[in-house]
């Protein structure tokens, strides 16, 4: 997560100031509540979080909630594969015990 953060700092940081970025990055990881998301945004990054920590619990109610906010099956496509591929590589990368360049 900390060499995810930092490359998205770093992006954040093109568009906005340093305390716009840290609360950015806060409410991406607590977006419950956060006006900064919309609905359909929150879904994803729940499921997201769902497929990532307990993948074995997603279910067709999650899946019509998601079409429900507007993706089409390709959407909902793109964000399991590119959450699985991100999950698998970090997977690998813990597995191997590689560390973060300094």
């Amino acid at each position: 997560m900390t060499h995810h953060e930092a490359g998205l700092r770093r992006e954040l940081l093109k568009e906005m100031d340093e305390e716009k970025a840290d609360k950015f990055i806060f409410e991406l990881v607590d977006h419950s509540n956060s006006l900064l998301f919309s609905e359909a945004d929150k879904l994803m990054l729940d499921y997201a979080l769902i497929l990532t920590v307990r993948s074995s619990e997603v279910t067709v109610e999650i899946i019509e909630q998601l079409k429900d906010a507007g993706f089409d099956d390709l959407a909902i496509h793109d964000m399991c594969t590119i959450v699985a591929y991100f999950n698998f590589v970090n997977r690998i990368a813990n597995g191997l015990g590689v560390e973060l360049e300094s």
